[in-house]
């Protein structure tokens, strides 16, 4: 598709996302992940890829290979370097199994502190029947090559400090949901992208989990800036993407009380809606 273009092209499974996401398990349940700096967001680790570390890990402790839907909490922030997956199986069933998985890591006064909660259910996206009954339509995004990447964004950045993670991804932004980048927030509350990642890796459910929350928060549109930490996110995997440059588009309808919502909808290239997701997140008012 047009402006997919990178250097070089990684596979599933042989790609610096799989790398970055790798879990070793250590005892039944339990799983060691290095976490990588190069996920981070101001001094913080990105949501959608803490989603997928987990996700990667209950793959492989659940007897079903993906994941159809994710719940997470976020309740301290990660930073990068070792943790600990601790996972358990609450129940398996012929067509869907389903389990938790926490995420720990040591404080700097030796104290194991969980950082999210995950209760999700797996089950195998490739038995699934063909039968789609949808009134959603895909975004209308112009071409990725009339969209704007990390490398057109002016000096002055709505977040200050690390922004390691866009070097990961290929995003190529709706120039209609970027005033934020010039001074000139919408107020709308829309955000909407090409997505992939940077080294050419085509999309696959785990990779799915990150996109939902890849792209620039929708309070910058709104007219906000700073950092907008994720305190819940739900994530419904619908079928496996084709490969291909993903769209991915995100509208909050609310802010209320210092929390929005973010609702996205993935989008592969076949036209399909191949992900959806809800979460709940804390806005910097001023």
């Amino acid at each position: 598709m047009a402006g997919m273009a990178q250097a070089a092209q990684a596979t599933i499974g042989d790609s610096e996302f799989d790398r970055d996401t790798a879990v070793t398990l250590r005892a039944p349940g339990v799983y060691d992940t290095e976490l990588s700096a190069g996920w981070t967001i101001i001094s913080a680790v990105n949501g959608g890829y803490l989603l997928a570390t987990l996700g990667r890990a209950l793959a492989d402790a659940l007897p079903h290979p993906d994941p159809f839907t994710v719940s997470a909490y976020y309740l301290t922030a990660s930073q990068a370097g070792p943790a600990t997956i601790r996972t358990e199986t609450v129940r398996t069933g012929r067509t869907l199994s389903t389990g938790q998985a926490s995420l720990y890591q040591t404080d700097a006064d030796g104290n194991e502190v969980e950082r999210i909660r995950v209760l999700a259910s797996y089950g195998d996206l490739d038995v699934l029947p063909d039968d789609v009954r949808t009134t959603a339509t895909p975004p209308g995004l112009p071409p990725a090559e009339h969209c704007f990447g990390a490398q057109d964004a002016p000096d002055q950045r709505p977040i200050e400090g690390s922004s390691a993670i866009a070097d990961r991804l290929w995003l190529k932004i709706d120039p209609a949901t970027l005033g934020w980048a010039l001074g000139a927030p919408s107020g709308k509350g829309e955000m909407r992208a090409w997505f992939g990642l940077a080294d050419g890796r085509d999309a696959d459910p785990l990779s799915l989990l990150l996109a939902v929350d890849a792209l620039p928060p929708t309070a910058f549109e709104l007219g906000l800036k700073g950092w907008v930490p994720t305190v819940e996110l739900t994530v419904h995997i619908r079928c496996r993407p084709a490969p291909g440059p993903l769209r991915v588009a995100i509208t909050t309808r609310n802010l209320a009380g210092g929390f929005l919502e973010e609702d996205a909808e993935v989008w592969d290239s076949a036209d399909r809606l191949v992900a959806q997701s809800r979460q709940l997140a804390r806005a910097r008012l001023s």
